[in-house]
């Protein structure tokens, strides 16, 4: 019996007839859809009193044929999005592998209180993080965005890594702590690189959310990319651009994000493995007990007079 039909029969002559149907209705319905779509968009429009031509009119695009255009996209825009996203990014990994210790603490007045400022922050709506300590701490726009993804996203990123911690089998522990670690250094040594690991693709999944969620620094007066263009230029050059300057927007938008995700996907298979080129099973405790005895081996060699 052939893997593929362990799960489900295989379909007879009538269901593939009707599968096939279905699909080229679907694909029928689907291009039809687009069409309407491109016909509705390229018809002119009133706005204001006036005739505007339809969205793909080469007059609705001519202002991209200026480099300054894209300078002020490129400078005030992008790098204002990435600028935020980097630095908020750094502190959102630093607070969720603080969050992630205290939150798996099994000393109770520190495990209980970071369990009650995890919740906080996770049920706080982002945009109101962002005004609260732009009005409050008076940090300015900037920090406000910053401050706020760090907080939200590292209480999400926290919480991932302990799933992850409390995901490993209890015989990575055990082999920390048979070799005389205190439950602390075998978490750090032995458990946490391996939770980190298979968290990876989730933690990065929620940065590519923090990067999105910048746009929210629109509201505060921050200039990152959705303002500079919804809003600057926009502004500047009037609704007839409008269109044309959302879609500049988004292209740019999942450029940053596909890239981010590029990145993850690439991150994840270099450090899937030991510089043996192995892949680590978590499910086995033999290996845990190897990376132990290494770590231990190494801080030993360390520790000896004469040792580099």
């Amino acid at each position: 019996m052939s893997n593929s039909s362990v799960l489900f029969d295989a379909p007879g002559p009538k269901a593939r007839r009707v599968s096939l149907t279905s699909s080229i209705i679907a694909g029928v319905l689907i291009i039809a859809g687009l069409a309407w779509m491109a016909w509705t968009l390229a018809q002119p429009r009133d706005s204001g009193g006036i005739t505007l031509p339809g969205f793909f009119d080469p007059s609705r695009w001519d202002i991209f044929a200026d480099p300054e255009v894209w300078q002020f996209i490129i400078t005030d825009g992008v790098l204002g999005t990435l600028r935020a996203a980097l630095v908020a990014s750094v502190f959102a990994v630093a607070l969720g592998i603080l969050f992630s210790l205290l939150r798996s603490s099994e000393i109770a007045w520190i495990r209980i209180p970071t369990t009650v400022v995890l919740e906080f922050l996770r049920g706080m709506p982002v945009l109101l993080m962002m005004l609260f300590i732009l009005l409050v701490l008076n940090t300015g726009a900037y920090w406000a965005v910053v401050a706020a993804l760090s907080l939200y996203n590292g209480a999400l990123i926290g919480e991932a890594l302990r799933a992850g911690l409390a995901a490993l089998p209890r015989g990575q522990r055990e082999a920390g702590l048979s070799l005389g670690m205190r439950p602390l250094q075998s978490k750090m040594l032995v458990e946490f690189p391996q939770a980190f690991r298979q968290m990876l693709p989730i933690i990065v999944a929620q940065l590519v959310v923090l990067l999105k969620d910048t746009s929210l620094g629109y509201i505060v007066g921050y200039s990152e990319l959705l303002r500079v263009n919804m809003n600057n230029l926009g502004s500047f050059y009037g609704n007839r651009y409008l269109f044309s300057l959302f879609v500049v927007t988004l292209v740019l938008y999942l450029i940053m994000n596909l890239t981010l995700s590029w990145f993850a996907r690439w991150l994840s298979k270099r450090t899937a493995s030991k510089s043996s080129g192995k892949r680590l099973d978590p499910e086995d405790p033999n290996q845990a007990m190897l990376v132990a005895q290494a770590t231990a081996a190494a801080k030993q060699s360390h520790a000896q007079p004469g040792s580099f």
